[in-house]
């Protein structure tokens, strides 16, 4: 065992009886516990960290654990328990953080905004050629998120975007970047958008936090204003999709952080509808961990603040993710009502002619289908492992894998629409059919570097495992999951 990093002071210990008991409400043993830590670890890139079931008891017996270990604890009781399990939950203390790698209240003004952005970018990135990718984060949730982003659309105090900034030029000034120069810098980000989408959230992460890091040094140099917005727009779109990179390979507290800036340059920007974008994806992340009474006040956020100017695309998206959350909430009458405004808002997508922005075209016909079939998936779980919601789902979920199967860029969202299928049938009762398409998934997922497919893939596995063990059909898909499945998935 390798004690740099794993354990720390001890001195005067007493048991920590709040780990301890978060411990033995989750059902781990010992072992189990120091392996997920170990594998969490190495997707964070702290290879130095290695811990084995002595280690684990002493940090039960009082002793505080260095980082990354503490940050790991938390994300991990915080999947487990489906809801955010802070730090100091654990009874464990966390590293002092600057203000621009802790929380998320953060100032709301353009200097600020780009000096936040560079510092967490670098950071970011000496990280993670050290190894220490994302432990020094923490989760924000409840009031301590929402109401900081509320603050989205508070209007900027009188004269404050014409006060004299030293890093500003003169708006009769000649941009230093060419036209063609911003152009490349937006399609480049386009190109990223479309590799993680066939590719997964570990490939390219890194490559699109340096472009993020060097597009905030131009935002440091002079510039016109119309320039400056079209860069903030640009570092909006880079953080956004580093955030959504960092969430697919599960690097949680990092993805938050970077959703927030990029909400902080949307603001910059002027740009509303890429601002409720940005709070979609924060509020598909507190789906994730359990959170989807946060997760409905940001899309009503977004809903809110881009009311007069979305496009239907757009605001079809936002439906569908309400949805999603009043499915997770249990409240099926206001989940299908929002469904169906996601279908209606959908049909008039593109009937203005006016163009889409990049970041939206994702939002399909197949990307719709899958989202309210997983809405009503969502739905059989919350009722209890429902039939009838399960029946709702599968020729919606069945719809989102015929149409994504004819698309060569969104491999990971038809892999996840697969296990999405799977789970229907698990739910109805039909293990074999729910094996052949965790077949097809387990084939999409090696060739996608997503730890979000990967771990949702796994977790169909283990329950039909736990439940139709005895199918044959369920038997060879156990085995083959665990020869072919990538353990894990580095963010790179």
């Amino acid at each position: 065992m390798t004690g740099s990093g794993a354990g720390g002071t001890n001195g005067g210990k007493r048991p920590n009886g709040q780990l301890g008991s978060w411990f033995m409400r989750s059902g781990w043993s010992k072992g189990e516990l120091a392996r997920q830590v170990n594998r969490r670890a190495r997707q964070m890139g702290a290879h130095h960290i290695s811990t084995d079931t002595s280690r684990v008891r002493r940090w039960l017996d009082g002793e505080q654990p260095r980082e990354p270990i503490p940050r790991i604890l938390s994300e991990l009781f915080s999947e487990r328990f489906g809801a955010v399990v802070a730090i100091e939950d654990l009874g464990l203390r966390s590293a002092h953080q600057s203000p621009a790698v802790s929380g998320v209240d953060l100032p709301w003004a353009g200097p600020q905004t780009v000096a936040l952005i560079s510092e967490f970018s670098r950071s970011d990135l000496m990280l993670a050629r050290r190894g220490f990718l994302g432990s020094s984060l923490s989760l924000a949730a409840g009031p301590a998120l929402v109401e900081p982003m509320q603050r989205w659309l508070v209007p900027a105090a009188p004269g404050e975007r014409e006060r004299p900034d030293p890093a500003a030029a003169p708006t009769n000034r000649p941009s230093r970047l060419s036209t063609a120069e911003l152009d490349l810098l937006e399609s480049t980000t386009a190109m990223f958008r479309q590799w993680d989408a066939q590719c997964g959230g570990g490939l390219r992460r890194k490559a699109v936090v340096g472009q993020l890091h060097e597009v905030t040094d131009l935002l440091q140099e002079p510039q016109p204003e119309a320039t400056s917005r079209r860069l903030f727009r640009c570092a909006a779109e880079l953080a956004e999709l580093a955030g959504w990179m960092s969430y697919d390979v599960g690097l949680q507290p990092n993805a938050q952080k970077c959703f927030v800036l990029a909400l902080h340059a949307a603001k910059e920007a002027g740009d509303k509808p890429l601002g409720s974008y940005i709070l979609s994806s924060m509020s598909r992340q507190m789906i994730h961990l359990g959170r989807p009474e946060d997760a409905l006040e940001l899309i009503h956020l977004a809903q809110y603040g881009s009311r007069d100017c979305a496009t239907p695309r757009t605001q079809a998206m936002l439906y569908a993710m309400e949805a999603r959350a009043y499915a997770n909430m249990g409240q099926p009458s206001k989940c299908k009502r929002a469904v169906r405004m996601a279908e209606d808002t959908f049909s008039d997508a593109g009937l203005d002619g006016g163009p889409e922005p990049d970041w939206i075209r994702f939002f399909s016909e197949a990307e719709l289908n899958g989202e309210n079939a997983h809405s009503y998936r969502d739905l059989a779980y919350v009722a209890g492992r429902s039939p009838t919601y399960a029946s709702l789902a599968e020729p919606v979920m069945l719809r989102a894998v015929e149409l994504f199967e004819k698309d060569d860029v969104h491999q990971r969202s038809y892999a996840l629409n697969l296990v999405g299928m799977a789970t229907v049938h698990l739910l109805k009762k039909e293990p074999e059919q729910s094996a052949v398409l965790a077949q097809q998934a387990l084939k999409v997922a090696r060739r996608v570097r997503s730890e979000r497919v990967n771990t949702r893939l796994r977790k169909t596995v283990d329950t039909a495992a736990r439940e139709f063990g005895g199918i044959p059909e369920v038997a060879d898909l156990t085995d083959l999951l665990t020869t072919q499945l990538p353990e894990s998935v580095e963010a790179v």
